[in-house]
């Protein structure tokens, strides 16, 4: 009985197996696009600021000065134009030729130095709010490297109350592409879950194949196990696939370890293939199947999951929402081998999600398909 059980699933699987190996598209979605977003995003996305214009003001040049603005020139984040008054870095701005205006007024040094204020002028575009603050961000870490330099070489502290030492864990270059990879992978995961098994029932229906395959001996447990296995095999090779990419052609460390990551990707995959079969066996209708998959996994995972922006600058509604992504907790796994290691509250937690997401997405994958005509 067992031995006709596996013979009966070992050729449903190798018939989709085949299904897979005869449309290039399957393929392409597996192996090639993640070449291509991967690519596109480690070289030419980046939320990285660097070489910012910015204008110089010195209205009274002088050592302290000109050590302040070399600070800037030395700086990857800065192309600092220089300007003898505020006039013209106003018109400048105002031109955009440059996006922010360091101002350094009269007797700036002679203030420094007395311990009495020394306000440095600070004029943003404020357009793009979010290059606003990383300008104004980097300006003032500059000014605060500066000063305690200039303390140093002085030979004596500067009448300063509060001393900055600053560390940054996890990522201590501040790379977006490191964190952008890693979660670019959970989109890739998404796309091969759930868009190539939305077509999987929804083109037996189409092709007419489904009535054929409804009277044959296979049980309804067979039917889905040997439509899923081939996508997740397919699945789990792009991840190790992008895998390999990100660590050997981006330089992202995997600093956890590598079955938890397994582990973590095969929870996932399991939840995208079992969204996508419930939307095909709904949908019955290739066209329908495919853009349903895309509005309801591909675009949630890319804009609620955390893989782009932050969840926590989400309004609280919105925030509440994104608990209902299950790439939000495929990102935050993802995000956390790579880059910190083995945190087990983090992965523990986004791991139970999945499980929960993973049995109630199968349980009506199986409620909603049956052996029968409807």
């Amino acid at each position: 009985m067992n031995s006709l059980i596996h013979m009966r699933l070992w050729g449903m699987i190798r018939k989709e197996s085949l299904q897979i190996l005869r449309d290039p598209s399957s393929i392409s979605i597996a192996f090639v696009m993640p070449v291509v977003l991967l690519f596109l995003f480690g070289y030419g996305v980046s939320l990285d600021a660097k070489h910012i214009p910015v204008g110089i003001v010195i209205e009274q040049p002088d050592m302290a000065t000109q050590s302040l603005a070399g600070a800037f020139e030395r700086s990857e984040f800065f192309r600092p134009l220089h300007f003898n008054a505020i006039q013209p870095a106003q018109q400048a701005l105002d031109e955009h030729r440059i996006e922010g205006i360091v101002w350094l007024r009269n007797n700036f040094a002679v203030r420094l130095l007395s311990g009495n204020e020394a306000p440095i002028g600070v004029i943003v575009n404020g357009v793009d709010s979010n290059q606003a603050n990383i300008t104004q961000g980097y300006i003032q870490g500059t000014w605060l490297v500066w000063l305690s330099q200039y303390a140093a070489s002085r030979g004596k502290p500067l009448p300063m109350p509060v001393s900055l030492e600053q560390r940054v864990w996890f990522n201590a270059a501040l790379s977006s592409r490191l964190f952008l990879i890693p979660g670019l992978i959970a989109i890739i995961m998404t796309l091969i879950g759930s868009l190539l098994t939305a077509m999987v029932v929804a083109r037996e229906w189409e092709r007419g194949t489904m009535e054929a395959l409804l009277v044959t001996p296979l049980r309804r447990g067979e039917i889905l196990a040997g439509k899923l296995i081939p996508y997740f095999v397919l699945g789990m090779g792009g991840m190790l696939f992008s895998t390999t990419l990100a660590v050997w052609q981006f330089d992202v460390p995997l600093r956890g370890s590598l079955w938890l990551l397994i582990l973590g990707s095969a929870l996932f995959m399991l939840v995208a293939l079992a969204i996508g079969l419930l939307i095909s066996i709904i949908a019955k209708n290739q066209f329908v199947a495919g853009q349903v998959a895309i509005i309801v996994t591909f675009l949630p995972a890319f804009i609620l999951s955390g893989f782009l922006f932050d969840i926590n600058s989400m309004p609280a509604w919105i925030q509440l929402i994104t608990h209902l992504i299950p790439a939000r907790y495929y990102v935050a796994i993802l995000q956390t081998l790579f880059l910190a290691g083995d945190v087990w509250p983090v992965i523990l937690t986004n791991m139970g999600a999945l499980l929960m997401m993973l049995l109630l997405f199968f349980t009506l994958v199986w409620r909603k398909f049956h052996k029968r005509l409807e």
